[in-house]
């Protein structure tokens, strides 16, 4: 799990894909947190991620480094949400309080269930990862 997250922190933006209906879309992520010994992500009820992740639970992650290592992470996306996990996150990433505050109603954290992580070199070396 470490080196996931670390991967993930290190490289600051990762790319998160769901689909709506059988159109796949990728957004942009900042954020990550290990909860519980999970890989934990947060979005708001309000935007179409969370619509397609209750619809679609399956998701994919990708994210690349500066040395071209490359980090791919699927799972299926658990909705975790209490004021806990809420204030977890914004000690976490303070800058989310711009955007929401514990219990506001529009504030979803939620995990990736049965997660598995790959790591692979420019050159094409695989490494799988603990998630």
């Amino acid at each position: 799990m470490k080196e996931v997250l670390d991967f993930l922190k290190g490289n600051k933006v990762f790319y998160l894909a769901t689909t709506n209906g059988d159109q796949p879309h990728v957004r942009p992520m900042g954020f990550v947190m290990e909860y519980d010994k999970k890989l934990t992500f947060s979005t708001s009820n309000q935007k179409d991620m969370y619509k397609q992740l209750t619809a679609n639970p399956n998701v994919e992650i990708c994210c690349i480094a500066a040395n071209y290592n490359t980090l791919r992470i699927c799972g299926k996306a658990v909705f975790c949400t209490t004021e806990e996990t809420q204030r977890k996150a914004l000690e976490v990433m303070p800058a989310l309080s711009k955007m929401y505050a514990v219990g506001d109603g529009k504030f979803e954290i939620f995990y990736l269930d049965n997660a598995q992580a790959v790591c692979q070199t420019m050159s094409g070396e695989k490494k799988i990862l603990t998630v």
